[in-house]
C-alpha cells in the first residue's frame, strides 16, 4: 500500500511526514521547503501529498501516483 506524505505544521517549523507515521521524516524552517521533500518522496512513491496550513486543515492535494479520474481535456 502506498503512503501519502503529508506536510504539516510543527511548532515554527514544518514536518515531512507518511500517513500513519508516529516520526516525522524531517523537519524544516519553511513550508517550501517541505513541500519540495515532500513532492520528491510522493513522486518516488507514486502516491499522493497533502500540504495542511498553519491551522492544520488541509489546504492543498497533488497526486503523483496513477490517477484513476485523469482530467478530461
Amino acid at each position: 500500500m502506498k503512503k501519502n506524505v503529508h506536510v504539516t505544521p510543527k511548532g515554527e517549523n514544518w514536518q515531512v511526514k507518511t500517513a500513519n507515521s508516529s516520526k516525522a521524516y524531517k523537519v524544516v524552517n519553511t513550508q517550501k521547503e517541505a513541500i519540495s521533500i515532500g513532492k520528491n518522496i510522493a513522486t518516488n512513491n507514486k502516491s499522493e501529498l497533502l500540504i495542511h496550513g498553519k491551522n492544520g486543515k488541509i489546504r492543498a492535494k497533488d497526486s503523483y501516483g496513477n490517477d484513476n479520474f485523469p482530467p478530461k481535456g
